[in-house]
């Protein structure tokens, strides 16, 4: 079992996860500026990604460079890790590869508590990609308090790169943002994804 077998039957009854959505969960987060290295990025690359069928060429052509953008803005306090194992509890399931993964702390080379954000990449079914993302979150909570670390609050984002949906993981509580983001509002997205990381 990895986390892309989850289903939120599972978490709920495994994890106790109570899930729930609400409206304009990240609608006060205000919109970030981005560089014009991101815009012209954007504009050359996101039409190549959105003619894709492929998760792999959304993923480089129009999610990393979004997530590259947040690190640049927070380097100093967060690490990017993209494509990354990340081995919690392999008995439970908890076992698999993140597409991409901020972890609190400059600099990291390897992962280190606390993972504060994990951001799933998906073709096309963004909805379908929630339970695997939530069963990363839960991931990232068990190694936290591995590490002797304890973080009240977890994020986690499901994209194809056009669309993008925020949740947020507090103790069991599981509470999905209602609305859908649009790769039109980019500033808004970063805007999120910086928020995640204080």
């Amino acid at each position: 079992m990895a986390y892309n077998t989850f289903t939120l039957h599972q978490l709920r009854n495994e994890y106790g996860l109570m899930i729930a959505e609400q409206a304009a969960l990240f609608a006060a987060v205000p919109p970030v500026p981005i560089s014009d290295f991101l815009r012209e990025t954007l504009r050359r690359r996101a039409p190549l990604g959105l003619r894709s069928r492929s998760e792999k060429a959304r993923s480089e052509y129009i999610i990393a460079p979004i997530l590259a953008e947040v690190y640049d803005q927070n380097h100093e306090q967060a690490s990017l890790f993209s494509g990354v194992e990340f081995k919690v509890d392999e008995a439970r399931g908890l076992s698999g590869y993140c597409d991409f993964l901020f972890a609190l702390g400059p600099l990291a080379i390897d992962i280190q508590a606390p993972v504060v954000s994990i951001v799933e990449a998906k073709k096309e079914d963004i909805i379908a990609g929630i339970p695997q993302c939530l069963a990363e979150l839960v991931a990232a909570q068990i190694f936290n308090v591995q590490e002797g670390i304890t973080r009240e609050t977890l994020y986690g984002v499901v994209t194809n790169g056009e669309v993008w949906k925020f949740l947020r993981l507090r103790g069991v509580d599981a509470m999905l943002d209602d609305d859908f983001y649009y790769l039109a509002d980019v500033e808004k997205i970063v805007g999120i994804v910086l928020s995640m990381l204080q």
